[in-house]
């Protein structure tokens, strides 16, 4: 058995897409190059298993008519099997494998991308202090556009933002 064949019997379709985070068109065709595969794999073992020769002689010694044995055998060496020209197919499957390559490279940037903003997120919980320790400093050095919309709105000479009224209630009361 080759390193290829052995190597595609080890692949664990279940899990690849769930571990490598694969979506759309990627897991589509994924899934179509698993059928192909398996498809081919069960053609292979059957015409491997079928019987490569033909022994007249033993057909010569059961029947009668050895005349249609004689003239299947020398039709038989007569035959020549139809060469396939495969280049075509094999352009497909090495189109099919740039495209499936470059979604995964997406994909993996994808992934990788949202990996380290999840990351520096996990690393602001971590190293945040708590909520009442913060200062206003602290709130427009970390959104610097609050500042920015802040002082538009009192150029403007608004001091509420929209919807505070409805959403928190009236403090003038008190």
């Amino acid at each position: 058995m080759s390193v290829a064949r052995s190597a595609a019997l080890k692949i664990n379709w279940a899990s690849l897409q769930s571990q490598l985070g694969l979506k759309g068109s990627t897991v589509a065709s994924l899934q179509a190059f698993k059928k192909r595969n398996e498809d081919v794999r069960r053609k292979h073992a059957l015409l491997s298993e079928a019987p490569q020769s033909v022994d007249f002689a033993h057909y010569r010694s059961i029947l009668n008519n050895t005349a249609i044995v004689d003239q299947l055998e020398a039709e038989y060496k007569k035959f020549k099997p139809v060469t396939y020209d495969v280049s075509e197919e094999l352009n497909q499957i090495a189109k099919f494998e740039e495209v499936a390559v470059k979604n995964a490279l997406e994909t993996k940037a994808g992934v990788d991308q949202e990996l380290s903003a999840l990351k520096m997120t996990l690393e602001n919980i971590e190293s945040a202090r708590p909520f009442e320790e913060l200062t206003v400093d602290d709130v427009v050095k970390a959104r610097p556009d609050i500042d920015a919309r802040t002082a538009e709105m009192v150029s403007k000479g608004r001091w509420m933002p929209a919807g505070y009224k409805e959403r928190f209630g009236d403090l003038s009361l008190l």
